[in-house]
């Protein structure tokens, strides 16, 4: 969403009320965060970045509503990116509101200084094994501190735990993937996405190396169960784009962007590549942020290949000796390209009826 978006409001079948409160988590990155009103129930969904200006946006927005940040009952986290929960950092000193999260993300939300130590490093052995210089691991890492480094640990109060659950109003779905502990909150009729679902594009993945209960066979499976799930709701609220009053086509069109960048990744490793080449071969040229996003999602995909099979590594020899690994494939394009999509259509065929 690269314009500026506007507030809304929509209402459930039950009579709850969902004021959409746009904020600029980033310079130029916009979010929403909802504020449902139920009875006694003052819920925010998210809270934005927790920069200067996204706090003075939730501020600014609750206002409008004759809402202060006092009022809110409860806060409940779709998923642990900064962008969802960074604003708790500024809100929690101005509020008793009950923090809730699942129980994956728990830790980056309240124990988020050992949280970043320990993915810090992980990433940064992440992207030598990627291949990339030594000079852009360490621009990559600064960006990762500093995005990072907005946040101070907050207590939680709360994780939704297993796979189903009901907290309150909502009933609530653990959709792994995007992020460890990414849930979708439902509430009568309409239901909170988060980033399940990002207009134009894949949301972000990273390989399961850097955190478990990510990469793609986690995000393909939640995807098929979020539509199981979701059955019969008219509305579909996310946390950057416009409200969708259906999901067949949104998901569809997911899973296509997913299997054309898995297409791309393997038509590169026709010879030996490293992720890094990789990376340059399917997104070009890409800077800053984007840089960090799209070698993590080209990781994700070679991974994929990798524990499914349909790739090897071709300097095994010299990975021994901390060579980065080079991959290609195994079968020419077009049995691998069948193999995959078998591969999703069985995963996909399955989780419907989750």
């Amino acid at each position: 969403m690269n314009h500026k978006p506007s507030p809304a409001v929509f209402r459930t079948s039950g009579g709850a009320t969902i004021h959409r409160i746009p904020l600029e988590a980033f310079p130029n990155f916009w979010a929403y965060v909802y504020l449902v009103q139920k009875d006694d129930l003052r819920v925010l969904i998210d809270c934005g970045s927790g920069t200067e200006t996204s706090h003075e946006n939730l501020l600014s927005g609750l206002a409008r509503l004759d809402v202060h940040p006092s009022d809110l009952t409860h806060i409940l986290l779709t998923h642990a990116h900064i962008d969802h929960f960074g604003g708790l950092v500024r809100l929690k000193p101005l509020t008793n509101a009950k923090i809730g999260i699942h129980e994956l993300d728990r830790q980056t939300v309240a124990h988020h200084e050992a949280r970043l130590a320990i993915m810090e490093r992980r990433l940064a052995s992440f992207l030598t094994d990627a291949g990339l210089a030594a000079e852009t691991r360490e621009t990559l890492l600064g960006i990762y501190r500093f995005t990072k480094a907005i946040y101070k640990s907050v207590p939680v109060d709360f994780t939704y735990s297993g796979v189903n659950h009901y907290i309150d109003i909502f009933d609530i779905i653990h959709l792994p993937g995007h992020c460890p502990g990414h849930v979708a909150l439902r509430l009568d009729d309409v239901v909170f996405i988060g980033d399940m679902v990002v207009n134009g594009m894949t949301t972000h993945l990273s390989p399961e190396l850097l955190s478990p209960a990510t990469g793609i066979m986690h995000y393909l499976e939640s995807l098929a169960r979020l539509q199981t799930w979701s059955h019969g709701a008219r509305l579909f609220l996310n946390g950057h784009d416009d409200a969708l009053d259906e999901l067949s086509v949104p998901l569809e069109a997911t899973t296509k962007n997913l299997l054309r960048r898995l297409k791309q990744t393997l038509s590169a490793l026709s010879e030996p590549h490293t992720t890094a080449e990789v990376c340059q071969i399917v997104y070009g040229e890409t800077g800053g942020y984007n840089h960090l996003l799209v070698i993590e999602k080209t990781g994700a995909y070679i991974e994929y290949l990798y524990e499914h099979g349909l790739i090897e590594i071709a300097n095994a020899n010299e990975v021994e000796q901390g060579v980065p690994p080079r991959y290609q494939r195994l079968n020419d394009e077009k049995t691998a390209w069948e193999e995959i999509e078998r591969k999703i259509n069985v995963c996909t065929d399955v989780h419907m009826d989750v």
